[in-house]
């Protein structure tokens, strides 16, 4: 006996457990499609071997069909068989087939020859799907998966581009028959119209399928259409079976393709190496030409006898370097290139290097371009000596031309610059300046005898080589000598005029200086005093007026001063006017050293005079308005020095009455509105010192020396006043809603404010949170054991002292969740309110979202979810309008058509979700 069971540990697709159930019969569905499955698939290797089987379980029996399928689908020879009729024979057969089976590493379980000779049906099949899966399907490797799950994969990526087909396993996932269409236009979209296929119809499909297969793969019809629909779960070896030869079939295609693309690969690279050979050899033949043709017209050497002859061979030797040798250039780089490139290529395609034909070896055609530099550079420098040569001529002649050009450009119009008479109605500043101009036109006049010299030389040397317009350039010469002999006599006798003009204008100019020396800070002061005459001020006190008008006093004492030097300088001016008529002096302009003239010296000085009765007036009337001014400080002073303590001392009663406990709670709000009265009572003085600032405003009054209160002061003072009272007055009215509510006493509120007091020792109206700690353990809280919740308000440090000081062990994790409650914002303090709310929870009996939710559940018949005609039937209609509105759809597996979720709805209503 064998045993048919996996390989080893690695191939688990064989277990026994998943692969052959050897105790139980098979399902009689099953059994006939893996009968038809395994008898298509052995045909499939027999007709191979010119034979085939009809019934599997009586075809093997005597061993020689399936020793044969062995060697067929291993491509080995097995033991000759025994040929005899008898039992013996048979089971002799078998053996060697199942020893075969053996040696392929295959651990058979269960099945011995006898039974298959005896033609046990289950047997027979565990074996033959022991022998597809050794030969068929254990060779199947896809990403490092192999067998069966290799297999699976295969399919999962060949169908992954189709939407509608899913495979997850070899039985189900086919019932639809898409899978296998699937597989087969993936490989041969051409067999099949995958788009008309429908899901639907899996009849149509499977038979399609199974038709294309069978007519164009050579894949044997395995599987029945009727079959695979009419059961529930179709048998999973049979489709593995049918799938594999799939694989087999299409792998096989793959590797045919591969080695088509293989051949093509390496035709490609030789075509392509042919076609750089060619492209070489025509490149390298186009290129040897054009040098052949280009030498010999690089090599004339025939002279031209003209200039303009010359320069056009210079001109088609520069079209020949810019135009018709860089292309050239271009190719001989690019012919190294592909050169290179195509030695290169063949060389790492294991090809003979490339050998060009005689004498187009990239050496013969560097030999040639060298031979074509050579001629290049010889014939450049015979052009360029040439046209030196038949440039001197005409270079001589148009020098003289151009110096002659500018010479003459020069002296144009220098003639009648030489014989004006503008120094006449010159300043001596102009004519100081016009000296200068006229020393360095002399100067330049110096400069150009060189120039008039090399005229002469350049028109003599044309002489000499019998230039053929020697006689133009000769009267040229003539008229440039006579006007240069001109020049030089107008321009002595212009420099003797200018300097007798000089020194009559300097007396003036002393006298002109003088004036300007002193009518400068003259003037400067008269406009001083002007703007401070008419400038306006802003003052904002008696002080800054008094000062302003000391100052008035002492500028008026300088006036009579002032005139003096007024009339002394007047009196240079007349001075001038006096020495200008006495000697005919034309004079051309004003002062050169100043714009200030006597008119507007008398002027300003006339300005002067009337703007200081008109500073005195506007003194006196701004004394007048500061003295107001000084009135309306002292008015509103008087009246915010007595407002703003009283507003002081009103907080600082508020505070002690929010902190004391006097009689009740009720009492304590009677007296508190009261207060609350005669504070409002007190709004028309607030009224009145409004008043009084806005005067103040109006007056642009920015200070006030008298008061340190400010109405901004006043206004945040009061407005704190009012709100102080009312949240105190608010305070009290939530203690007794807390207390009615609640069910607290006025003695336990009483014990409460206590408490809180004593440990706000600041008298800040709020607790540290070591303060509120020591508060909770004064009022019987343990904090480490117990997790009750208290909230005050009170410094972390000095409350955990506290509570320390009088023996209690407080958890720091039990008082954190403590102070959270009444910290939520994580302040480090707790206030009062905060302290009550909380203490109020902690000593009576309040609803919890679980109490909630068991309310719920009552009226939901027990059920997880509540309906919202049950809201309706049990509760007011405007509180089941407001749950039905709130809560959120129940999405539980026993949820029904309208099933409302009350459990989220009853923890949002006390904050531990969002409702």
């Amino acid at each position: 006996m064998y045993n048919m069971d996996q390989y080893d540990g690695e191939n688990d697709y064989m277990q026994q457990e998943d692969d052959w159930d050897r105790d139980l019969l098979l399902d009689p569905a099953w059994e006939k499609q893996q009968r038809k499955t395994f008898t298509a698939w052995c045909n499939s290797h027999l007709r191979k071997a010119g034979t085939q089987i009809e019934n599997i379980e009586e075809d093997f029996r005597d061993g020689l069909k399936l020793m044969l399928l062995l060697e067929v689908i291993s491509g080995e020879r097995l033991a000759k068989p025994e040929r005899g009729k008898m039992r013996v024979h048979k089971i002799s057969n078998v053996n060697k087939a199942l020893d075969f089976i053996a040696s392929k590493g295959v651990k058979l379980v269960s099945i011995g020859a006898e039974e298959i000779v005896d033609g046990n049906a289950k047997m027979t099949l565990g074996m033959i799907w022991t022998i597809i899966l050794r030969f068929a399907i254990q060779d199947i490797s896809v990403e490092e998966t192999s067998a069966k799950e290799g297999l699976l994969l295969w399919c999962q990526r060949k169908t992954a581009p189709y939407k509608n087909v899913n495979i997850q396993n070899f039985h189900i996932s086919w019932k639809d028959g898409l899978g296998f269409c699937a597989l087969i236009h993936r490989h041969r979209p051409e067999l099949i119209d995958y788009g008309k296929l429908r899901k639907d119809d899996p009849m149509t499909n499977l038979n399609t399928a199974f038709d294309v297969a069978e007519k164009y793969l050579d894949i044997p019809k395995m599987l029945d259409a009727e079959d695979i629909v009419g059961t529930a779960r179709p048998d999973e070896k049979a489709i593995m079976t049918y799938v594999s030869s799939f694989y087999h079939a299409f792998s096989g295609a793959q590797k045919a393709e591969t080695a088509a693309n293989r051949i093509c690969k390496v035709l490609a690279v030789n075509q392509e190496n042919e076609q750089l050979m060619e492209d070489y050899e025509k490149l390298a033949s186009d290129l040897l030409e054009w040098i052949r043709r280009t030498i010999p017209w690089l090599e004339n050497r025939l002279p031209e006898n003209t200039m303009q002859a010359m320069q056009q061979k210079l001109e088609d030797f520069r079209d020949y370097r810019r135009l018709h040798k860089p292309p050239k250039v271009q190719e001989k780089c690019q012919l190294e290139i592909n050169f290179n490139t195509l030695q290169t290529k063949l060389r790492l395609s294991n090809r003979p290097a490339f050998m060009p034909s005689e004498g187009k070896m990239v050496s013969d055609i560097n030999n040639a371009w060298g031979s074509l530099e050579g001629a290049e550079k010889g014939y450049e420098e015979w052009l360029l000596n040439e046209i030196r040569r038949l440039e001197r001529l005409d270079h001589l002649a148009e020098k003289f031309r151009q110096k002659a050009a500018i010479h003459e450009a020069w002296t144009e119009g220098k003639e009648e610059m030489l014989q004006k008479r503008d120094y006449e109605t010159a300043s001596l500043s102009d004519i100081k300046a016009l000296l200068k101009k006229h020393e360095a036109f002399e100067s330049d006049l110096a400069a150009h005898q060189d120039r008039v010299e090399q005229i002469a030389a350049i028109a003599q040397e044309l002489n000499e080589l019998d230039y053929y317009d020697s006689p133009s350039v000769n009267a040229r010469c003539q008229r440039i000598c006579d006007q240069w002999d001109a020049l030089g006599a107008l321009t002595q006798k212009r420099s003797e005029a200018l300097q007798r003009t000089e020194k009559l204008l300097e007396t003036i100019d002393q006298l002109y200086l003088e004036f300007a020396k002193r009518a400068a800070p003259f003037n400067n002061w008269m406009e001083g005093a002007m703007e401070d005459l008419q400038d306006t001020f802003i003052v904002h006190t008696i002080e800054e007026i008094q000062g302003l008008s000391t100052a008035h006093e002492q500028f008026k004492a300088t006036l009579p001063e002032a005139d003096k030097e007024r009339l002394a300088i007047l009196g240079i001016h007349n001075e001038i006017a006096k020495i200008v008529q006495t000697y005919h002096v034309n004079m051309a302009g004003t002062n050169p050293y100043t714009t200030i003239n006597p008119q507007e010296i008398n002027t300003k000085w006339d300005k002067v005079r009337q703007l200081v009765p008109q500073r005195d007036q506007a003194l006196i009337e701004e004394h007048a308005r500061q003295q107001n001014n000084e009135r309306l400080r002292r008015q509103f002073a008087n009246q915010a020095n007595v407002i703003g303590p009283w507003i002081q001392n009103k907080m600082e009663e508020i505070g002690r009455i929010s902190i004391e406990m006097h009689g009740t709670l009720e009492d304590q709000l009677t007296h508190l509105r009261q207060y609350e009265k005669s504070i409002v009572n007190y709004k028309p003085k607030i009224d009145q010192l409004e008043g009084d600032h806005q005067l103040i405003q109006e007056a642009l009054i920015f200070d006030n020396k008298h008061t340190n209160y400010t109405m901004e002061h006043i206004r945040v003072g009061w407005e704190q006043l009012l709100t102080t009272i009312a949240r105190t007055i608010n305070e009290i009215e939530n203690q007794i809603l807390t207390r009615d509510a609640k069910g607290i006493s006025q003695e336990q509120l009483n014990e409460f404010r206590a408490s809180f007091n004593h440990f706000d020792r600041d008298h800040s109206g709020t607790l540290g949170a070591e303060e509120f700690k020591a508060c909770l353990i004064s009022l019987g809280f343990d904090i480490a054991n117990d997790a009750q919740k208290r909230t005050g308000i009170m410094d972390a440090e000095d409350f955990k002292t506290c509570l320390i000081s009088v023996g209690y062990n407080l958890g720091e994790n039990e008082f954190s969740r403590i102070m959270s409650i009444v910290d939520p914002n994580r302040m480090g303090i707790v206030t009062f309110q905060a302290f009550i709310d909380f203490m109020s929870r902690e000593t009576a009996d309040t609803d919890t979202a679980d109490q909630v939710m068991a309310s719920f559940k009552v009226l939901a018949g027990d059920k997880n979810y509540i309906l919202a005609d049950e809201l309706r039937r049990e509760l007011p209609p405007d509180q089941a309008d407001y749950c039905i509105a709130r809560m959120a759809p129940y999405c539980g597996p026993d949820a029904v058509p309208g099933a409302l979720d009350y459990m989220s709805f009853s923890t949002a209503l006390y904050g531990e979700s969002d409702l």
